[in-house]
């Protein structure tokens, strides 16, 4: 998308929305070009490349908030969606804290958009799927199923003005794989997953994606039950992500405001141990969500959560925030252009530790080493309860020994950050959300 051309539409669309009646106007404009390969079995098996454009005009109206969107730029098109977000505002309820945020001089100048994503030929993107493939059957020969192996890249533009003189624009792109594959051996089947996503072509290694999910398959053959029993229990850090998954949304003061946060009332109080420290940040280099602005033009910025246990603000939009009296964290979020803001994350993590896996691993005496949990979807982010199925590996005194499946752990989730005792250094981001390795003092197993 020609920046300039589209930040003089969005400012133009602003202005006429005013002059139609709206006391407050946005326009939000998106474009995004992405590309999915998918191989299996060293063939092709799908490979997907779609556009998508459109703008979303949000307008105040006596305080009274309407939205409309559409995909079609000819200038008819662009009046009625003025006029169906004015007809849409009249409907609803004013609210004081409608309001869009104030005007930016500078925005911050981030590394986001590599030129290379687009520029490479799609042939080359092709083998990086191939070679996922290649590296995990050479592996070990109990590869036997490569479910897909699949690389993924987007480019994309946003755009945005407000009545209020804010003006902003920016160009991203990002690239990744992941590969799903199954591992055999005397009649027992364990799958393996492995993921990668990144700001540089460059960075994406098709050798470890295809190597680790080969090893994570492999590394379970032969999982036994156990019984039921205590013992110390370390999250693997996707496992742990999946955990911050959860919480996430807890954390949104749009969640808090509504009374379904396991969190409400407790700004001020220690809701964790203090080894554990939760960040969002919007302008982390490298990070796969990171932006100069939210979804509403409000800067980002790097937000510290939950500080060594304490719990110090909540993720806030422009309306959550003028709902508390306080600034927007420049968490205002949009699935697309067909949305309005909502409060979400940005690149969202538990902070790394100052002590190696190795080292965390060395003092569990007896313990369970989850690497994949089943069933997170079913915990309640009110309660903060969870039941789950979970595998992994078991350990005894600090060494990994045997392959461990058919159990399950439950809890709840403010009890299970209390417990917390060693955080690892090993901080590893999937896509937007991240987490170390962390030890858990004690847990019930459910097993056999």
């Amino acid at each position: 998308m020609d920046l300039n051309k589209y930040q003089s539409l969005a400012e133009n669309l602003v202005e006429k929305s005013k002059k139609l009646g709206s006391q407050e106007a946005e326009v939000y404009i998106i474009g995004s070009r992405d590309l999915t390969i998918e191989v299996s079995n060293g063939q092709i098996e799908t490979m997907k490349s779609a556009e998508t454009y459109g703008v979303g005009i949000r307008v105040m109206v006596d305080k009274k908030m309407g939205y409309s969107f559409t995909s079609d730029f000819s200038e008819d098109a662009l009046n009625e969606c003025i006029n169906q977000s004015i007809q849409n505002a009249s409907k609803n309820t004013p609210e004081e804290a409608n309001a869009l945020p104030e005007k930016r001089e500078n925005y911050a100048n981030l590394d986001i958009y590599d030129s290379s994503i687009s520029q490479t030929p799609v042939e080359e993107k092709i083998e990086i799927a191939l070679d996922i493939e290649r590296y995990a059957r050479k592996y070990d020969p109990r590869v036997k199923i490569i479910e897909n192996c699949t690389y993924q890249d987007s480019e994309y533009s946003t755009i945005i003005a407000n009545s209020n003189g804010l003006s902003g624009s920016y160009k991203g792109a990002y690239c990744g794989a992941y590969a799903f594959l199954v591992a055999e051996e005397n009649g027992d089947n364990q799958t393996g997953f492995d993921v990668q996503y990144s700001l540089k072509f460059n960075a994406i290694d098709p050798k470890k994606i295809g190597e680790q999910a080969a090893e994570k398959a492999v590394r379970m053959l032969g999982a036994k039950n156990i019984g039921t029993q205590k013992a110390t229990i370390v999250f693997e850090p996707y496992v742990a992500t999946n955990f911050l998954g959860i919480i996430a949304p807890a954390l949104s003061a749009e969640a808090v405001q509504k009374g379904k946060s396991l969190f409400a009332k407790k700004l001020g109080q220690d809701v964790a141990a203090p080894q554990i420290s939760i960040i969002d940040d919007g302008q982390m280099p490298g990070g796969i969500l990171s932006a100069p602005f939210d979804g509403e033009g409000a800067p980002t910025q790097k937000t510290s959560v939950i500080e060594k246990g304490k719990l110090k603000t909540f993720l806030h939009n422009k309306y959550t925030a003028t709902k508390d009296g306080v600034s927007s964290t420049g968490n205002a979020t949009r699935v697309s252009f067909k949305s309005t803001p909502e409060v979400g994350t940005t690149n969202f993590y538990i902070d790394k530790g100052d002590i190696s896996r190795e080292e965390l691993l060395k003092d569990v005496k007896k313990g369970f080493y989850i690497t994949e949990v089943m069933g997170m979807h079913t915990a309640n982010p009110i309660s903060g309860d969870f039941s789950v199925g979970a595998s992994g590996i078991w350990i005894e005194n600090g060494e990994f020994t045997t392959p461990v499946r058919g159990v399950a752990i439950a809890g709840n989730i403010s009890e299970l950050l209390k417990s917390v005792e060693a955080v690892a250094s090993d901080l590893t981001f999937f896509v937007g959300k991240g987490a170390p390795t962390l030890r858990i003092a004690k847990m019930t197993i459910s097993g056999s």
